[in-house]
């Protein structure tokens, strides 16, 4: 690994560490697409998990009040984890890196992209939904170390405030963290080249977790976390169209078609989430200041 690529990796886990501390989310999906184009999946997953277990329960402390509220509400969600972490943690131990990052990559945009545009379908059958959507999850998590979009869809979805919104996801993430580092530790996953990483990525978390708390009571919730989403698509965007170019199946440079799309298509997102805001500000009175601590939620 090269050192350039290690203080790169180093200086996101910083930045992804303050979102996380700002938002309750995001630390993997803004540090593994980096990651990835300097590790293999199979050295950076376990260090992102080690790390998030300790992160994730830092998240669940410091909502502890609202756990005894939230925990019914999310144990179908995370019943459903358990089988998903195992196949995924097994598929990880067992395809090819450079295909883990392609499914990696693949499946985030599109997810990344419906965060970004904010669409809503409340379940009335949350229970019932909760379980495939926690294998799911789990699957996805386990294989890419990344949950936060999917899981922040879900809650906002189902119109979680945003004290509940951190704690459901930090129980969510602390489950989901604990049970695949069991699973890597089963299989032969830890040790060697991933406590490196660790090296490497924990000083951020440390730093930044504290950071991203404070920082949020300072700028507007839901503007930064807007910016995190477009940050992210031009992120997942990059790798994707490098993954595409390595296993050759499209030719540079046409592969960077998918960032451009990506990059076009979250930037018309990001003006109708602005356009959206600036018409809701000049409602009257007390009325638009309620809709934009709405929008401010998670």
């Amino acid at each position: 690994m090269a050192d350039i690529g290690l203080v790169a990796i180093a200086a996101v886990s910083l930045g992804a560490a303050t979102v996380n501390g700002a938002l309750g989310y995001g630390y993997s999906s803004l540090t593994v697409p980096v990651a990835l184009l300097v590790v293999a999946g199979r050295v950076l997953n376990p260090a992102i998990v080690v790390v998030e277990v300790f992160v994730n329960l830092v998240a669940l402390f410091l909502g502890r009040g609202a756990v005894r509220r939230v925990a019914p509400r999310v144990a179908p969600l995370i019943v459903g984890l358990v089988p998903g972490v195992l196949l995924g943690s097994l598929l990880l131990a067992r395809v090819a890196p450079t295909w883990v990052k392609l499914i990696t990559f693949g499946v985030l945009l599109p997810l990344v992209l419906l965060q970004a545009a904010g669409l809503r379908w409340p379940l009335r059958r949350e229970r019932v939904a909760a379980v495939p959507l926690g294998t799911g999850v789990g699957l996805l998590y386990s294989l890419t170390t990344i949950s936060g979009p999917p899981l922040a869809m879900f809650f906002n979805n189902q119109g979680y405030d945003r004290a509940d919104f951190k704690v459901a996801l930090a129980l969510t993430r602390t489950a989901e963290s604990t049970l695949t580092l069991i699973a890597y530790a089963s299989l032969g996953l830890l040790g060697g080249d991933s406590n490196a990483m660790i090296a490497w990525i924990a000083p951020g978390v440390l730093i930044g977790m504290p950071l991203g708390h404070a920082l949020i009571r300072k700028v507007d919730a839901g503007a930064f976390r807007r910016l995190c989403v477009t940050f992210d698509v031009w992120l997942i965007g990059f790798g994707l169209s490098r993954v595409l170019a390595s296993l050759h199946l499209v030719p540079s440079p046409w592969c960077y078609q998918v960032l451009l799309v990506g990059v076009v298509a979250d930037a018309w997102l990001l003006h109708g989430f602005f356009a959206a805001r600036d018409r809701v500000a000049h409602l009257p009175g007390r009325l638009g200041g309620d809709r934009l601590a709405r929008e401010g939620t998670p």
